[in-house]
C-alpha cells in the first residue's frame, strides 16, 4: 500500500525536522515531502497515531458511546480508505473550483465579446478625434503667431517709457540730497540744547524728590513717637502684673509649708496603731473559720440524709409507675395475639402462587423459541434485501452517469447560442460518421442562422438545373437532413474516399467541392485542406449524435433500473413484513416476560406477607412473656424501697443544731467585718497623708519657679522701660531738624525751575527750524518715491512684456516645434494674405475644442486594444475547452474513488464481521454477535451498529448491554479490526480499566489466543494486578530514594509464569 514512488524500497523511513521560526520539514527515504502527503501515506497504510494497533486510553468508552456514523471510522481504518476520503474531498474541491471557473470563464467570454464591439466603436471615434485635433493645432499656431506679434510691439513701447522714467528719477534724487544736507545741520544744533534742558530738568527732579523724602522722614518720626509712648504704657502694665505674680508665689509657698507641718504631726504613731488593728482582724477571722467548719459538717450530714430519703421516695414511685405501665403493655400484647392469628388465616396460598409461576415460565420459554425462529427468518430476509441493493446501486449509478454525461453535453451544445437567431447547424441531422465531412465542407458557415431577419443568414433559393457531380461521387445531401436553404450547397458537395479526392478534383465544376468522412476538402478552384483536426462544427455535430445515443442508452438504463428497483422493493417489503412478524413475536415474548414477572412478584409478595405475619405473631408472644417477668421485678423493687424508707432516722434535731450554729457564724462575721473596716480606714488615711505631702513638695517647687521667673521678668521690663524713654526723647527732636532742611530745599527748587524754563525756550526755537527743513525733505522724498515707482512700474511692464514674448517663443518651440517666424507655415497660412483678428482666431480654437470635447472620452488605443481583445477571446475559448475536459476527468476520478472505497469498505466489513464473531465467542465463551451497516444504503455513508447476544440473553444493541459486556464487546471489535491488518507491535493503553476481575481474566485469555495465532508483540500499559500477573515481562518506574527514579524490569517467564503478552508497564 506504499505510494508508487517508493515501490522499489523495502522500508520506508519518515523523518520530521522541526526548526525554530521555520516550521516542520518531512522527508521519506531522503526525499522532501509535504506533510499532507505523509498523512495520506499513513492513512493508506492504516498506520500512524490513529492506527488500530494503537489502542489509546478511553477508546473503549468512546467506541461504546459513539453513534453508528462515528463508529464507521474504525471500519474505514481497517479498509485503509482514510486516504481515499482525503483524495475524494480534494477532488471534489477541485471539481467545484473548476465548475466555478467555467462559469466565470463564460461570463468573461461574454464580457470580452461586448468589449470587442465597444472597442470597434471607439476606434471610429478616435479617427474623428484625430482630425479635429489636427485643425485645432493649425488654428492654435495662427493664434500663437498673432500673440507673438503683439508681444513684440508691446516690448518696444515699454522700453521707451522706461528710459523717460529713469531720467526724471535722477533729477529728483539730486534735489533730495541737497535738502537732506540742510536737515542734518539743523538736527546737529538740537542735540546740545536738548542735553542742557534734560540736565536742568533732572536737577529740579532731584530737589523735588529730596523734599518729598524730608516730608516722609518727619511723618515717620511722629509715628515712631506715638509707638514708643504706647510701648511705655504696655511695659508699665507688664511690670505691675509680674510684681503681683511674685507676691502670690510667696503667699502660696508659706501656706503649703504650714500644711506640710500639720500632716507630719498627724502621722506620728501610725505604725503601732496599724499593727493593733491588724491583730484584731486576724483573731476575729480565726474564730469565724472554726464556726464555718462545724456548720459545713452539719450541713453535709443533713444533706446526705435528705438525699437518701428523696432517692428512696423516687425509687418507690418509679417502681409503682413501671409496674402499672408493664401491666398495661402485658395486657395489650396478650390482646394482639388473636388478630394476628386471624390475619395468618386470611393470607394467600403460597403453593398456588408457585404453581402460577411454573405455568408462566413454560409460556415464556415457548414465546422465546418462537422469537428466536422469527429473528433467524428476518435475518435471512435482510440478507436477501442487502443482496438486492448492489444491483440497484449499480443500475442507478449507470443511469446517473448517462444523465450527467447527457446533461453536460447538452449544456455544452447550448453554450454560446443566442435565442434570437439559432444557427443552422442546430437544424441539421447528419448520419453518424459524416460529421467531419459536413464540418470541412461548410466550416463557420454552419454558425449562420437560416432566419431571413438576421443580418447574416442563409436564404432559400429555388433549385433549377444544376451541375452534376463527377461520376461515382455521393452527394452530401444523401447523408445530411438540412433546411431547404442549404439544398443547393449540399447538392454541389460530394463525399469520396481520401485516396480518390485528388483524382476527382480535376473533374469539378465551378462552385463544387469534395469532402471525405475524415474531413479532407478538395475545391473546384484547386484549394485543398487535409484532415488534421476536426472543425468546431464537426465536433458539434458529433456531440449531437453522441447526445442522441446517450438519450437512447439512458432510456434503456432507466428501464433496467426500474426492474431492479421493483425487485429490491419486493425484497424490502418482504423484509419489512418479516420485521413486523418479528415485532409481534417480540411483543408476545415481552408479554410472556411481563406475565412471568407478575407471577414471580405475586409469589414473592405472598411469601414475604406470610413470613412477616409469622414474625409479628412470634414477636407479640415473646413480648407478652417478657412483660410478665418485668412486672414481677417491678413489684419486688417497690417493696424494697418502702422498707428502706421506714428505716431512715429523724431530721429535726439535726436541723435545730444547724440553725444555732448559723447564728454564731453571723455574729462572728459581723466582728470580722468591723475589724477589717477599721484597718482599711486607718490605711486609707495614712496613704492620703503621704500622697498630700508629695503633692505639697511638687507645688512648692512650682511656686518657687514662678517667683523666680517673675523677678527675672521684672528686671527685664525695667531695663526695656529705660531704653524706650531714651529713644522717645531722640525721636521728639527730629521734627525741628526736618523743618529747617525743608526751608533750604524750597529756595533751591525755585532757582532750578527758572533755569529749566530758559533751556526749554531755546530748544523749542531750534526744533521749529528743524521741522521746516524736514517738511521740505519729505515733499522731495515723496516726489522721488513716485518717480521711482513709475520707473519700477515701467521696468516690471518691460519685464512682463519680455517674459510674455519669451513664453510665446518657448510655447512655439515646445508645442509647435518651430521658431515664431515659422508659425504661419505651420498654420498653413500664406505670407502675403491678411491676418485675421486674434479674438476671432481664439474663438475658432475654442469652437474646435468644444467639438472635440463633445466626443467625450476617446480611446486612442482602441485599434490595438481590439486586436488584443480578439487574441484574448481566442485564448479563453481554448481554455474553456480544456476546462470542460478537466471537469469530465475529475468527475471520473471521483466516481472511481467512490467505487474503490465501496469495494474496499465492503470487503473489510465482511472480514471484520467474521473476526468479530469469532472473538466475541472467545471472550464470552459462547453467545453470538454480528455487525450491521445501518442508517444509509450507501456503505460510505452508513453507520456501524453492533448486535450482540451474550450467553443466556436476548440479542440487543451495544447500548442495552451491561457495562462489562459493553467493554468486552468493544474490545472484540477493536481486535477484529486489528486482525485485518496485523502490526508487528500493538500498544494497549489501560484497556482493562473498565473491566472487573472476571472480565480481566477473559481479556487475558484473549491475549493468549492472539499471541498463539499471530506474530504480534503486545505492549500493555496497565495498573491491574491480575493483568500484570499474566504478562511475560514487567517494566516500571520506582522511587527507592526521595527524588531518585529508577527503571525496574522483571522477567516473569523466568519464574514459570505463563505469558500473555510480551511486555507491560
Amino acid at each position: 500500500r506504499a505510494p508508487a514512488a517508493y515501490y522499489d524500497s523495502d522500508t520506508l523511513e519518515v523523518l520530521r525536522r522541526i526548526e525554530r521560526d521555520m516550521g516542520s520539514h518531512y522527508r521519506v527515504n531522503g526525499r522532501e515531502t509535504r506533510a499532507k502527503d505523509v498523512q495520506l501515506m499513513f492513512a493508506d497504510m492504516a498506520s500512524g497515531a490513529h492506527a488500530s494497533s494503537m489502542v489509546r486510553q478511553g477508546q473503549i468508552s468512546q467506541l461504546i458511546s459513539a453513534k453508528p456514523a462515528a463508529r464507521r471510522a474504525i471500519l474505514e481504518e481497517a479498509a485503509g480508505i482514510s486516504g481515499l476520503h482525503a483524495r475524494r474531498h480534494e477532488a471534489e474541491l477541485k471539481l467545484n473550483a473548476a465548475e466555478a471557473n467555467l462559469a466565470r470563464l463564460g461570463d468573461v467570454v461574454q464580457e470580452i465579446e461586448g468589449q470587442l464591439q465597444g472597442l470597434k466603436r471607439q476606434a471610429r471615434q478616435a479617427s474623428r478625434y484625430r482630425n479635429i485635433s489636427g485643425q485645432i493645432r493649425e488654428t492654435e499656431a495662427l493664434a500663437l503667431h498673432l500673440r507673438w506679434v503683439q508681444a513684440r510691439d508691446l516690448t518696444q513701447q515699454t522700453n521707451a517709457a522706461l528710459d523717460e522714467a529713469r531720467a526724471q528719477a535722477a533729477e529728483l534724487t539730486r534735489q533730495a540730497a541737497e535738502t537732506s544736507t540742510a536737515l542734518l545741520e539743523a538736527e546737529d544744533k538740537l542735540s546740545p540744547l536738548r542735553q542742557a534742558e534734560v540736565e536742568r530738568a533732572a536737577a529740579l527732579q532731584r530737589l523735588n524728590a529730596e523734599r518729598l523724602s524730608i516730608d516722609a522722614e518727619g511723618a515717620r518720626a511722629r509715628e515712631m513717637a506715638q509707638s514708643l509712648a504706647a510701648r511705655l504704657t504696655q511695659i508699665a502694665q507688664d511690670l505691675a502684673r509680674e510684681r503681683a505674680l511674685a507676691s502670690d508665689a510667696a503667699e502660696q509657698m508659706a501656706r503649703l509649708k504650714a500644711e506640710d507641718l500639720n500632716l507630719v504631726a498627724a502621722g506620728e504613731g501610725q505604725e503601732a496603731r496599724l499593727a493593733a488593728l491588724s491583730d484584731a482582724q486576724n483573731e476575729a477571722q480565726t474564730g469565724l473559720t472554726a464556726l464555718e467548719t462545724e456548720a459545713d459538717r452539719l450541713t453535709a450530714e443533713a444533706a446526705d440524709l435528705k438525699a437518701r430519703k428523696a432517692q428512696l421516695v423516687r425509687a418507690d414511685q418509679e417502681a409503682q409507675g413501671r409496674l402499672a405501665r408493664l401491666t398495661r403493655e402485658r395486657d395489650q400484647a396478650v390482646a394482639e395475639l388473636a388478630p394476628l392469628d386471624a390475619e395468618l388465616a386470611r393470607l394467600p396460598d403460597v403453593v398456588a402462587a408457585a404453581e402460577a409461576v411454573a405455568t408462566a415460565e413454560q409460556r415464556q420459554a415457548q414465546a422465546q423459541i418462537m422469537l428466536t425462529a422469527q429473528e433467524a427468518h428476518t435475518q435471512g430476509l435482510a440478507q436477501a434485501e442487502r443482496a438486492a441493493r448492489p444491483p440497484l446501486d449499480a443500475a442507478e449509478r449507470e443511469v446517473q452517469r448517462l444523465k450527467a454525461e447527457a446533461k453536460a453535453l447538452s449544456a455544452l451544445l447550448s453554450a454560446g447560442q443566442s435565442g434570437l437567431w439559432p444557427p443552422v447547424i442546430d437544424l441539421i441531422q447528419v448520419t453518424p460518421g459524416a460529421e467531419a465531412a459536413l464540418g470541412a465542407a461548410f466550416g463557420d458557415d454552419l454558425d449562420v442562422p437560416a432566419d431571413v431577419g438576421a443580418p447574416v443568414h442563409w436564404r432559400h433559393l429555388e433549385t433549377h438545373d444544376q451541375q452534376s457531380l463527377p461520376p461515382g461521387v455521393t452527394p452530401l445531401s444523401a447523408l445530411v437532413s438540412a433546411p431547404p436553404a442549404l439544398a443547393r450547397s449540399l447538392a454541389q458537395i460530394g463525399v469520396v474516399e481520401p485516396q480518390d479526392g485528388a483524382r476527382l478534383q480535376a473533374l469539378l465544376l465551378p462552385g463544387q467541392r469534395l469532402v471525405s468522412r475524415a474531413g479532407d476538402l478538395w475545391r473546384w478552384d484547386g484549394y485543398v485542406a487535409a484532415a488534421e483536426a476536426p472543425t468546431p462544427a464537426a465536433i458539434r455535430l458529433q456531440q449531437r449524435n453522441h447526445l442522441a445515443t446517450l438519450e437512447a442508452q439512458t432510456a434503456a438504463a432507466e428501464e433496467h433500473a426500474h426492474g431492479v428497483r421493483q425487485a429490491f422493493h419486493a425484497a424490502r417489503l418482504t423484509h419489512e413484513q418479516g420485521q413486523g412478524a418479528e415485532a409481534l413475536a417480540r411483543k408476545a415474548a415481552r408479554e410472556a416476560d411481563t406475565t412471568l414477572a407478575a407471577a414471580r412478584q405475586a409469589l414473592g409478595q405472598a411469601e414475604r406477607a406470610r413470613g412477616q405475619a409469622d414474625m409479628r405473631r412470634q414477636s407479640a408472644f415473646d413480648r407478652a412473656q417478657n412483660l410478665e417477668g418485668q412486672c414481677l421485678d417491678a413489684s419486688r423493687a417497690a417493696e424494697a424501697a418502702r422498707i428502706a424508707l421506714a428505716d431512715l432516722p429523724d431530721l429535726a434535731p439535726l436541723d435545730e443544731q444547724l440553725h444555732a450554729q448559723r447564728l454564731h457564724i453571723a455574729e462572728a462575721r459581723t466582728q470580722v467585718s468591723d475589724a477589717r473596716a477599721s484597718l482599711e480606714t486607718f490605711r486609707r488615711e495614712a496613704e492620703t497623708r503621704t500622697r498630700r505631702r508629695t503633692a505639697i513638695q511638687s507645688e512648692l517647687s512650682t511656686w518657687d519657679a514662678r517667683g523666680q521667673n517673675a523677678q527675672a521678668q521684672i528686671a527685664t521690663l525695667e531695663a526695656r522701660q529705660s531704653e524706650t524713654e531714651t529713644e522717645r526723647a531722640q525721636v521728639l527732636a527730629i521734627p525741628g531738624m526736618v523743618a529747617e532742611r525743608r526751608q533750604v530745599l524750597l529756595s533751591l527748587i525755585t532757582e532750578a525751575d527758572a533755569a529749566r524754563k530758559e533751556a526749554a525756550d531755546a530748544l523749542a526755537l531750534a526744533e521749529t527750524d528743524a521741522k521746516a527743513a524736514a517738511s521740505q525733505s519729505r515733499r522731495l522724498d515723496q516726489s522721488l518715491s513716485e518717480a521711482r515707482e513709475t520707473r519700477a512700474r515701467a521696468e516690471v511692464q518691460l519685464e512682463n512684456a519680455r517674459e510674455r514674448l519669451a513664453d510665446i517663443i518657448a510655447t512655439a518651440r515646445e508645442v509647435m516645434d518651430c521658431e515664431p517666424e515659422a508659425l504661419l507655415a505651420r498654420a498653413d497660412w500664406r505670407a502675403g494674405d491678411p491676418l485675421p483678428p486674434l479674438a476671432q482666431t481664439e474663438a475658432k480654437v475654442e469652437k474646435l475644442k468644444r467639438e472635440r470635447e463633445q466626443l467625450g472620452g476617446v480611446n486612442l488605443r482602441a485599434d490595438e486594444e481590439a486586436q488584443e481583445c480578439e487574441t484574448r477571446l481566442t485564448t479563453l475559448l481554448n481554455e474553456r475547452t480544456d476546462l470542460e475536459s478537466a471537469i469530465a476527468k475529475l468527475r471520473g476520478a471521483i466516481s472511481a474513488l467512490n467505487r474503490e472505497g465501496r469495494e474496499r469498505l465492503t470487503g473489510a466489513f465482511d472480514t471484520v464481521n467474521e473476526n468479530f464473531q469469532k472473538l466475541f465467542k472467545t471472550l464470552f465463551q459462547g453467545g453470538e454477535a454480528h455487525l450491521l451497516l445501518a442508517d444509509h444504503e450507501d456503505p460510505l455513508q452508513a453507520g456501524l451498529d453492533i448486535i450482540a447476544r451474550p450467553p443466556g440473553k436476548k440479542p440487543a444493541s451495544l447500548s442495552l448491554l451491561s457495562g462489562g459486556e459493553q467493554a468486552l464487546t468493544a474490545l472484540a471489535l477493536i481486535f477484529a479490526v486489528f486482525l485485518v491488518n496485523p502490526a508487528p507491535i500493538c500498544v494497549l493503553d489501560e484497556v482493562d480499566a473498565p473491566l472487573d476481575d472476571a472480565n480481566v481474566e477473559r481479556f487475558c485469555n484473549l491475549l493468549d489466543e492472539m499471541t498463539r495465532t499471530t506474530t504480534t508483540r503486545f505492549l500493555i500499559i496497565t495498573h491491574h494486578a491480575l493483568t500484570m500477573s499474566r504478562m511475560n515481562r514487567l517494566i516500571g518506574v520506582t522511587m527507592q530514594e526521595r527524588g531518585v527514579s529508577s527503571l525496574v524490569s522483571v522477567d516473569l517467564a523466568a519464574y514459570g509464569v505463563q505469558p500473555a503478552a510480551q511486555a507491560a508497564e
